[in-house]
């Protein structure tokens, strides 16, 4: 039960962070280009010119080129306002577009836009009327994956983006690399060609949204995961501890029959690494099954649960198990076996 709440809890936190990104990953492009000193979209504001797109083309190892326009803002559905990242893109773009559409069309024609996150569930069907941006858009397609269970996604055409007064400026450029092109050294060939702006690869940009977000938002859900770590820990050492305990007289018997103390301690040690090697395995089944179950049931909580999860609970339980098991063995160790024996006997 304690590996089963602290994976959960880091599960819940690392599917967090790949919500984060999921647009940036989901764009197809190799490199982010935005004015110079912006490496992320949210709490950043870049502004280029539409000639920017033409310099960057010319770049060798450029293989396509896709301006955005960019804005958080809301969207309206009905009565309710939802939070929201709107996203301009060409008709017909390569990238830029959500690729998860699970109803509708992910073509974008005039007036409509694709939603996604709880703008798209409190939308009741493809066709229905929501308010961006100031004008009304027809729900052309929904997809999933892209938003979160705080924030939605909006995507519309660019010519139907609000300009602000730079009718031909965009946001970021989605640059893709031609085939066997190192995204890190297009980067370089872009920033050392184009003046005035800053390439990113999309690693390096989703790494950069994620400090962004960390630093602002995800504070509550750290200390939450912090805290069942601790808890787990401790009702781990404490269960194992008594359960050895519970055994000690059983132990100074056999000590008093002969046995060594480092044989009673590696016989508690693999009982201890069974113990959390089965807990293990019910935890990382229970979580899987949760992150099974919660798109199915329409949560918008994404659960990812990697290696480094599992592994630094494993490790970090093994050690703490091993030392609340060995501790009883060791003021076995000083008991008299003759005295053991004999309180045994009597």
């Amino acid at each position: 039960l304690a590996l089963m709440l602290i994976l959960s809890l880091d599960a819940v936190f690392v599917g967090m962070e790949s919500q984060i990104t999921a647009y940036i990953d989901s764009t197809g492009a190799d490199v982010f280009v935005a004015q110079s000193g912006v490496q992320n979209m949210h709490m950043a504001s870049s502004a280029l010119p539409a000639s920017t797109a033409r310099l960057v083309e010319r770049v060798e190892g450029v293989s396509e080129v896709t301006p955005i326009r960019y804005v958080a803002n809301t969207i309206s559905v009905e009565e309710r306002e939802f939070i929201a990242y709107v996203i301009g893109v060409p008709r017909g773009a390569g990238m830029g577009r959500p690729r998860s559409v699970v109803e509708g069309t992910a073509e974008i024609g005039a007036g409509d836009a694709i939603l996604d996150g709880p703008a798209a569930r409190a939308a009741a069907a493809v066709g229905d009327t929501v308010r961006i941006l100031g004008r009304d858009f027809r729900v052309a397609g929904m997809s999933r994956g892209l938003g979160s269970i705080f924030s939605s996604i909006a995507v519309v055409p660019i010519d139907e983006f609000p300009t602000y007064g730079n009718p031909d400026g965009v946001s970021f450029l989605l640059v893709r690399g031609a085939p066997g092109t190192s995204a890190d050294a297009l980067a370089a060939r872009i920033e050392r060609d184009v003046a005035d702006v800053t390439a990113t690869t999309r690693v390096t940009f989703g790494r950069q949204e994620i400090k962004v977000i960390n630093d602002m938002a995800t504070d509550i859900v750290a200390i939450m995961n912090l805290v069942g770590f601790v808890i787990g820990l401790a009702v781990m050492a404490l269960t194992v501890y008594t359960a050895t305990v519970a055994r000690r007289s059983e132990y100074g018997l056999l000590k008093a029959l002969g046995a060594r103390t480092s044989a009673l301690c590696r016989s508690v040690l693999a009982q201890a690494a069974i113990t959390v090697a089965l807990g293990l395995l019910a935890g990382v089944a229970f979580t899987l099954l949760v992150a099974i179950a919660a798109p199915r049931l329409d949560v918008q909580l994404a659960l990812a649960l990697n290696a480094a999860s599992i592994a630094k609970a494993g490790a970090v339980y093994l050690l703490i198990v091993a030392l609340a098991a060995v501790l009883p063995i060791v003021q076995i160790a000083g008991i008299d076996p003759a005295v053991v024996f004999r309180r045994k006997v009597a």
